[in-house]
């Protein structure tokens, strides 16, 4: 009778277990060819631990909405903060930017009590963001002159809120290098540039949530609101970096680290690599083309298009899309040979109808031609970043991927940075032009600015030409 229920089970159970099968290998087969890096993960690293150490770009991306989406909105047109100074705010995370390779080297050696050597760095940049928003509602406000802060002497606001930027832009810079090399350490080193690959999709697809969320709450805006929002924020990052790390990194209390090159001789070695130079400047300019508008587009659109503070953050979400997706169909097709740089130069002409479109906005009040034309900005910025970073590593010297990953995100944040501050200054400097032109005179700020970003697009394709026919040296 034993016998013979077992084998009634087994058999009860067998139309489920083929069909559990059948789904498993439907998914494996079809998901990794689908599913942008999802051939990444092995036995030893699964999907899961992935995407949980991925949260950590997730609340980068989240922060990075915050402060280059939503807040330039909402201190240009809610809270009246002249562009020139909220350019300058939002450059300050940017002054951390030359040090990520310093950053990620430091980390490569550190010694820790524990046995840990990424966790400390991303533990210190995870407080240092959480205490920048925590206290930036408050600063901005006081920056506004906002309630009983209109008495206040200018410089306190201008200096706390100052202070909060640059505590965002130290944590921001310190988890995610760190956080892309603790990645880095997990996998193998052939999969190595599918791994970054992920955290850079993850990036995305939380700028794209982080906006839509952002949108809807600040919906019917008021300062209450906004503080709400910027402090939630700062809760989520916590969370969401904590959950990251756990159980990730393993401990190695007895580790002794060996001689090696200091990073002065490390810099050395990778700069006499033949174009190394001139790939980081084409970098900075296709970033600095790509970057300016970046405090911009949500202020034109409320201020110029009459667009509300909820559909101005939702842009947010349409230019890190097209951003995923030009980064998920560089992926696919560089997986199969493709020249990188040849991917960088055809996102670089992409930006340059896609600014067009931005400008032809202004005189034909076209809401749709502006939608549009910021989508095709995200989707040309992420070939060109998929193609620049993909060369990158192609091209770095052997055991220097990290520096060479840390080099590239040096140059783009640098440049971002830069480009926030000129766009904003330029912005303001084109406003007072007193011309007949087809557009309100509002908005030839703003157009000066698109129409310079179209010129630094054909500086950058003039810079990343004769490094088509480089190629890289066997490692």
């Amino acid at each position: 009778m034993t016998d013979i229920s077992k084998q009634s089970r087994s058999a009860s159970r067998n139309p489920i277990d083929r069909a559990n099968r059948k789904m498993m290998s439907i998914w494996m087969g079809w998901g990794s060819r689908v599913l942008p890096f999802a051939d990444v993960a092995t036995d030893d690293l699964p999907l899961s631990r992935l995407l949980r150490l991925s949260l950590i770009q997730v609340s980068v991306g989240v922060s990075l909405v915050l402060l280059a989406g939503t807040l330039n909105r909402v201190m240009i047109v809610e809270l009246g903060v002249p562009a020139t100074l909220v350019g300058v705010m939002l450059a300050l995370p940017m002054l951390f930017a030359p040090f990520r390779a310093l950053i990620g080297f430091q980390s490569d050696a550190h010694v820790s009590a524990l046995g840990w050597r990424r966790v400390p760095f991303i533990l210190r940049g995870t407080m240092l963001q959480f205490g920048g928003l925590a206290m930036m509602p408050f600063a901005l406000l006081v920056l506004a002159g906002a309630g009983q802060s209109s008495s206040a002497p200018a410089w306190i606001g201008q200096a706390a809120a100052g202070l909060a930027f640059l505590l965002v832009g130290a944590g921001l810079h310190i988890t995610q290098t760190v956080g892309l090399a603790l990645a880095t350490d997990q996998a193998p080193e052939s999969a190595h540039p599918n791994i970054v690959g992920l955290m850079y999709s993850m990036l995305l697809i939380g700028m794209i949530v982080a906006a839509l969320l952002f949108g809807a709450a600040l919906a019917n805006f008021s300062h209450g609101r906004l503080i709400q929002v910027i402090q939630g924020t700062a809760v989520i990052t916590f969370v969401l970096n904590f959950a990251a790390l756990w159980k990730q990194e393993a401990r190695q209390p007895n580790r002794v680290i060996e001689a090696q090159r200091t990073f002065q001789e490390s810099w050395a070695l990778y700069a006499a690599e033949p174009h190394a130079i001139r790939r980081l400047v084409a970098v900075a300019l296709g970033t600095l083309a790509f970057s300016m508008e970046d405090i911009l587009l949500e202020p034109y659109g409320g201020q110029i298009l009459g667009l509300s503070v909820g559909d101005t953050t939702k842009l947010t979400a349409t230019f890190a899309g097209g951003g995923l997706l030009g980064f998920a169909l560089a992926s696919r097709i560089l997986s199969r040979g493709f020249d990188p740089f040849r991917m960088a130069i055809i996102g670089a002409l992409i930006g340059i109808p896609a600014f067009a479109m931005v400008i032809a906005a202004a005189p034909l009040h076209v809401a749709w031609l502006f939608v549009v034309g910021v989508g095709l900005i995200g989707f040309g910025g992420g070939l060109f970043g998929h193609g620049t970073l993909t060369a990158t590593m192609n091209f770095a010297p052997k055991e220097q991927i990290g520096l060479a990953l840390g080099s590239w995100g040096a140059a783009q944040a640098t440049a971002a940075g830069v480009g926030a501050a000129l766009g904003g200054f330029l912005r303001d400097v084109g406003q007072p032009a007193g011309l007949a032109l087809p557009w309100q005179p509002a908005a030839t700020g703003y157009i000066i600015v698109y129409t310079i970003e179209i010129v630094l697009l054909i500086a950058t394709l003039a810079a990343m030409v004769p490094l088509l026919r480089a190629r890289p040296t066997s490692r």
